[in-house]
């Protein structure tokens, strides 16, 4: 099988191998089937996509809707760059699953709308399957409702022209959505277990997620919340699109 990369942007070491760690077993990956790359650290691009069975896109510390003036010369340097690597994601149809900031990333790049007004607290939510995100094939054997954590600053608004959406909260109309047939995006973090959103929490204790002084309420509100439905996207994007 050729691997998959995972494009990651924590600069944050702890948070940074917590989620590769996590998406290898999640996945059902070895190292040597999940290349990370580490965006934040330098110029990433070009990228050999066909020397990849897929692409992985992980969760991040950018705010994608934020206006350029108030973006770090890191993050203005790796959206300019993943704006090339997605226009050739779609032109190849290359399969890519986004974490969260995908939704941002990939949701703009289309011409949807991404904004803070669907923002949600850091914690565990329902995810409700549409009639389409029961049909998908990423998606079977799902149960129509499940738990998954969240946790971010915007959300997708409204939908990319011929984006389809396939999962949806209360607080957060737009949780999951394709784009092409191989192309897929989730507001929600599929790829955490407890352990890794215990680790998230503490290494973005003062980064505006939630009131710092409130972390212990945090923790406690995603202890021993069951999560396991979510963790089924990772290992059937993986199983669906691997190649030799």
């Amino acid at each position: 099988m050729r691997p998959y990369v995972l494009l990651a942007s924590r600069s944050e070491d702890a948070a940074a191998d917590e989620e590769y760690a996590s998406i290898l077993r999640l996945a059902g990956l070895g190292e040597d089937d999940l290349v990370r790359v580490r965006m934040e650290s330098g110029a990433f691009t070009p990228l050999a996509l066909e020397d990849f069975s897929g692409v992985i896109l992980g969760g991040s510390p950018f705010t994608a809707s934020l206006p350029p003036a108030h973006k770090s010369d890191m993050q203005l340097r790796v959206e300019a760059e993943l704006t090339g690597l997605l226009a050739d994601v779609l032109a190849g149809d290359v399969p890519f699953l986004g974490l969260c900031y995908g939704v941002g990333c990939l949701g703009r790049h289309a011409g949807g709308v991404v904004d803070g007004t669907y923002a949600e607290e850091t914690g565990a939510t329902t995810i409700e399957l549409t009639d389409a995100g029961r049909a998908d094939p990423l998606l079977a054997g799902l149960p129509e409702t499940f738990t998954a954590y969240v946790g971010h600053k915007e959300a997708c608004t409204v939908l990319p022209a011929g984006a389809v959406a396939l999962a949806t909260s209360a607080p957060c109309p737009v949780q999951m959505f394709r784009l092409g047939e191989r192309q897929y995006v989730t507001q929600f973090h599929p790829e955490m277990d407890e352990a890794a959103i215990v680790t998230r929490i503490r290494t973005y204790q003062h980064s505006g997620y939630f009131p710092a002084d409130q972390v212990e309420a945090v923790l406690a509100r995603v202890a021993g919340v069951d999560v396991s439905h979510s963790h089924r996207i990772l290992p059937a994007f993986v199983e669906r699109f691997a190649r030799d």
